[in-house]
């Protein structure tokens, strides 16, 4: 048990105060019983030799001789409280007699304290209330043995005086065997307390902890949880209050999934409806380009500029609904890896000489670093990083290619569970619980390839000035442009986004940071093999798809 836990200080707590409450009260009652016991012995004692010394010693001449108050002792020692008693007169010549009860007796006038024997001889003014000069007085004190004793005195008008010696050690001990009553009742109320903290730390705890339960199943995207709820306490109240604020965050993301879904079929279809428009406005262009690149000159010099704005604008226009379709099958979860062994040289290479950029672009990369991806994917995150890098970069770009070994957590655990932007919470819980649904799919699968455990890791460097640092966090966001005084430009604001998405398909990623010698450096991770990504690919889309079926019911 953690001592920072709460049923821990609860039964601190309770045997804290049980421990305060219990000590207080076996106080005060050994405290009132103390009291008590020894007022009524010492009451008792008094009042006995108060008769003693007045019977016996009251009869006795003021200048009674050493054997008399020997004998007057020893009757007053026989009384039924059993006390030491030491008489004292004066003889004719002045000198002082002193006589024990006994002569074994070792009571001595060195045990009478002195305060007490200058009170016994101090005479008292005789008024109404005082018709006696002399007074008894008593004083509590311990022997050489440390046992209590009770010591008394008083003198006689005309006649002797006399002292008394009481033990208390009976009463020590009954005090003794109280105050151990009174421990072991403490520490059973202590013991008692502590079960009773235990029983109600339970009693507490066990809806708090399935509260707890309930709130992380509610975190990981299971909007569905809710909590048992019986009675009428604070505890039963803040259960319906989760289940309340469940049932409201359930119908909010249904909203949001309804609305979110409802989006990507909007652009889906839009996308689709664009495409055949597109088609024949293409076809015009093509016919058109081709006339403006005709030697014989067949458009009017006047309208060129207008056709050459229409022909690059409808080739953007294409780009984007190409790009809207690719984001809309990313969402939609239907994408898929057609993998191949790739040289990686080789399709760099490819991919650069396509667009015409092999003048502009440095490679370093040996041939023969072969990889199963997905070469179309690739070919599409190559052209979006050279791209950017030409064009925010400029010329030359540098993409080196080297392997590494894959780092402690696989790639294709970590690249999954990556939020986007226009993804809501409950797309998150999907794809953790999609991700669980894949390792258990993948669990127990051995992969003999040369392959495993290696990283191919793809750098495109440019000698521009780099990327402000606080564009870095949104160069992946869909339709993100660094400059909000150009809402126009070439680009889409969408392929910086698309080559993330095909780079975590794959079990990737890519990183955007800024180099210390200057310019921008992007680096793409990639497994050499994407078989196992594939495979936890097609998991995931099955789990997504079982995931719409239940919010569809």
């Amino acid at each position: 048990m953690r001592f920072t836990s709460l049923r821990l200080r609860l039964v601190l707590v309770f045997g804290l105060v049980a421990l305060t409450a219990a000590v207080t009260a076996s106080g005060i009652a050994y405290w009132l019983n103390r009291e008590a016991v020894l007022t009524r012995a010492q009451d008792a004692v008094l009042h006995d030799f108060k008769d003693e010394l007045e019977d016996r010693a009251g009869v006795l001449p003021a200048d009674a001789s050493r054997e008399e108050l020997r004998q007057a002792a020893e009757q007053m020692s026989r009384s039924s409280q059993n006390f030491s008693v030491l008489l004292m007169s004066t003889s004719p010549d002045g000198q002082p007699i002193t006589a024990p009860s006994a002569e074994l007796d070792q009571f001595t006038l060195a045990d009478v304290p002195l305060s007490l024997r200058e009170a016994v001889n101090r005479e008292q003014k005789l008024t109404a209330a005082n018709p006696s000069p002399y007074h008894v007085y008593w004083q509590r004190t311990v022997d050489e043995n440390d046992t209590p004793c009770l010591v008394a005195g008083a003198r006689i008008a005309d006649g002797p005086t006399g002292y008394m010696l009481k033990s208390l050690e009976p009463e020590a001990k009954d005090l003794n065997s109280l105050a151990w009553s009174l421990g072991i009742a403490t520490a059973l109320a202590l013991v008692g307390s502590a079960l009773l903290a235990q029983a109600a730390a339970t009693t507490v705890l066990r809806p708090v902890h399935r509260l707890g339960i309930a709130a992380r199943r509610l975190g990981e995207g299971k909007l569905d949880t809710r909590l048992q709820v019986s009675g009428t306490d604070e505890l039963a109240e803040l259960s319906r209050t989760f289940n309340r604020t469940a049932a409201a965050l359930e119908h909010r993301v249904a909203e949001m999934t309804a609305r979110d879904e409802a989006s990507r079929r909007f652009v889906a279809d839009m996308s689709h409806e664009l495409r055949t428009p597109l088609t024949a406005i293409t076809a015009v262009t093509e016919v058109l380009e081709e006339e403006l690149d005709a030697e014989t000159g067949g458009i009017d010099p006047m309208i060129e500029p207008a056709v050459r704005l229409v022909v690059s604008e409808t080739r953007r226009l294409g780009d984007l609904v190409e790009n809207l379709m690719e984001v809309t099958r990313f969402d939609a979860g239907t994408a898929r890896l057609v993998l191949d062994d790739v040289d990686i040289a080789d399709q760099i290479t490819a991919c650069v000489d396509a667009r015409a950029w092999l003048d502009a672009v440095e490679l370093d990369a040996e041939r023969g670093v072969m990889a199963r991806l997905d070469p179309r994917r690739l070919d599409v995150v190559l052209a979006n990083l050279i791209g950017n890098a030409l064009k925010h970069g400029g010329s030359p770009v540098r993409v080196s290619v080297r392997v590494e070994d894959a780092p402690a957590a696989p790639l294709a655990q970590l690249a999954p569970l990556t939020p986007h932007v226009g993804h809501s919470a409950h797309d998150v819980g999907e794809r953790a619980e999609q991700v669980a649904d894949a390792d258990a799919g993948a669990e127990g699968a051995e992969d003999s390839s040369e392959a495993a455990g290696k990283v191919l890791v793809i750098e495109v460097r440019d000698h521009g000035p780099g990327i402000p640092e606080e564009v870095l966090p949104h160069v992946f966001d869909r339709f993100y442009k660094a400059s909000a005084s150009r809402p126009r430009s070439e680009g889409s604001g969408l392929g910086l986004s698309i080559a993330l998405e095909n780079a975590h398909i794959h079990g990737g990623e890519i990183a955007a940071a800024n180099s210390p010698e200057g310019g921008a450096v992007f680096t793409l991770r990639l497994p050499l093999d994407a078989s196992a990504a594939a495979e936890q690919a097609a998991v995931e889309q099955q789990a997504a798809a079982r995931q719409r079926q239940r919010s569809g019911r």
